[in-house]
């Protein structure tokens, strides 16, 4: 993996913006220790969150891999209701 760089990260915060406005992504952030993040995204299918991905400038110059895991919401908090049965 290559180092993170101040434009590495500009772009990045772009590419998530763009999938932010699209609706595909619903949270995210750096994890702690600082090694890597999360996201949380809705996508109709593996396949599409793997293109969405895919986008990633991260990504692409090999500073970042993704490992996607699926779950189905059974229960959420206040505020988050509407991910139950998404």
């Amino acid at each position: 993996m290559a180092a993170l760089s101040t434009a590495d990260g500009c772009s990045h915060r772009a590419f998530l913006a763009k999938h932010y406005a699209a609706g595909t992504f619903l949270a995210s952030g750096p994890k702690e220790p600082r090694m890597g993040g999360m996201i949380l995204a809705s996508c109709k299918s593996v396949e599409d969150l793997a293109a969405a991905l895919a986008q990633d400038p991260l990504h692409m110059y090999e500073v970042a891999e993704y490992r996607v895991t699926q779950f189905h919401v059974r229960a959420a908090g206040p505020g988050l209701e509407s991910l139950v049965g998404a």
